[in-house]
């Protein structure tokens, strides 16, 4: 391997060095502001930087180049404009001029400023990339409510219904309806009537309740017919010495007896007194 003195013998180190004597080798802008000690100098790679944002501004308005290129474009924007920042810190330091202050905005293609006043900015075709597009899309206005004032101005005789036959066409739809609910209203009504003439028919043909009590009178036998003479012959005779209830009589007693079921098992002995004491009073 060469030795550092061999490498400063070789002929392009020796024409390297003959260049930046005569000046002709540009000058690498410093990595840090802060490196540099010289107003005239820092004005310099400001103006390089605003340079090279120029030209990377008009690349990025091809839209055609890609969405990779475009964002990587956008970063390299972003972080010159960062840099830019950071030398005119220090040309205000050096003691130059504020540029923070007196500088011109940014302003994209069309004449509009950049949005964005801090951190972050898109330029050109960045601002059409998924994502980046609702960023910039602005809600829209709320819808302004009328005042009461506003409403009442438009309420009049037909926005209450005073107007509506005016046109010729309800007034026949109307009655057409009306023609139609009461042939409907008939129909009902006779369906009903023949419905309750039928019924009234059923139960005049049903046949009244058969008492209890009654006695069906069968044809004798021929041996009972034989065995009547016989008791008849011998004078035996048959008295109810009880008295037999009739069918109602029987009715009221068991509606008595379920309400006196229904009395000690719901009211109290006192209601049950006062009852008693009633029925007594009354001579029930």
């Amino acid at each position: 391997m060469a030795r550092n003195a061999e490498k400063a013998m070789t002929a392009l180190a020796r024409f390297r060095q003959a260049q930046m004597e005569e000046g002709k080798v540009k000058e690498r802008r410093p990595f840090l502001a802060s490196e540099c000690s010289e107003l005239p100098k820092a004005e310099k790679w400001r103006r390089q930087i605003i340079s090279e944002i120029s030209k990377k501004v008009a690349q990025i308005q091809n839209a055609g180049l890609g969405e990779f290129k475009i964002r990587d474009l956008n970063d390299e924007i972003n972080k010159l404009l960062r840099e830019k920042v950071h030398w005119e810190v220090r040309i205000k330091e050096l003691g130059g001029p504020d540029y923070a202050r007196v500088g011109p905005r940014m302003l994209d293609h069309e004449g509009k400023e950049v949005p964005g006043n801090r951190g972050y900015k898109y330029f050109g075709a960045a601002r059409d990339l998924p994502g980046v597009r609702e960023l910039f899309e602005k809600e829209p206005a709320p819808a302004l409510r009328k005042t009461r004032a506003e409403l009442m101005k438009e309420v009049d005789a037909e926005y209450y219904g005073y107007r509506d036959e005016d046109d010729g066409v309800l007034l026949p739809l109307e009655a057409l309806h009306e023609k139609q609910a009461v042939l409907e209203a008939v129909q009902q009504w006779r369906t009903e009537k023949e419905s309750r003439l039928s019924g009234d028919k059923q139960e005049v043909v049903e046949e009244e309740e058969e008492s209890i009590y009654s006695v069906h009178r069968e044809e004798p036998d021929e041996e009972e017919s034989r065995e009547e003479p016989e008791g008849e012959e011998g004078g035996v005779t048959f008295i109810a010495h009880v008295p037999v209830p009739s069918q109602r009589e029987v009715e009221e007693a068991l509606v008595r007896r379920k309400k006196m079921e229904l009395l000690q098992r719901y009211a109290s002995e006192t209601l049950q007194a006062q009852s008693q004491t009633a029925k007594t009073l009354l001579g029930l």
